[in-house]
């Protein structure tokens, strides 16, 4: 009986996290396709001198940093979606488990830019869009992975 529950658990634990990361990844590929079809051009201004959709290829690290390291990224993307799926397990919060969903639907998004937006394996840019004015494009997936991280915290240092 115990180790059904238990067992009942993990599996709607990992599911949950999946389950966000799925839709995460969805939604990050959807508006990544939107903005490759659409923005190539002119850039679409929201708040003039503030805030624009423009289409970027990054092909290094958040903000840009370590151009041309996207295979090393990639493959640490590759370690956090396993670690966060072998981690979904062991967490009993709903709250932590969608901030793990976040993060790896986030990790799964920009790497399957890497994988499928460049000439060779794991070289491809990811697709930044989100341009303020007074900081570096960024995307879904960045996004998701930044409130990810951030609510994890959270929930790490909130049951404390």
């Amino acid at each position: 009986m115990v180790r059904h529950v238990l067992s009942s658990t993990v599996l709607r634990t990992r599911r949950l996290a999946l389950a966000v990361g799925a839709a995460v990844l969805v939604v990050d590929q959807l508006v990544k396709w939107w903005v490759v079809a659409t923005l190539p051009g002119e850039p679409i201004v929201l708040i003039d001198g503030f805030l624009q959709l423009r289409y970027v290829a990054n092909f290094g690290a958040a903000f840009s940093m370590l151009d041309g390291s996207g295979s090393l990224i990639a493959l640490i993307a590759i370690a956090a979606a396993v670690f966060i799926f072998v981690v979904a397990v062991k967490v009993n919060n709903t709250g932590e488990t969608i901030a793990l969903g976040l993060v790896l639907g986030g990790a799964l998004g920009n790497l399957a830019d890497r994988i499928f937006r460049g000439d060779g394996f794991l070289d491809g840019g990811v697709v930044d869009f989100v341009d303020f004015s007074f900081f570096p494009a960024f995307n879904v997936a960045d996004s998701a992975i930044t409130i990810g991280a951030i609510l994890a915290l959270w929930f790490a240092f909130a049951e404390r």
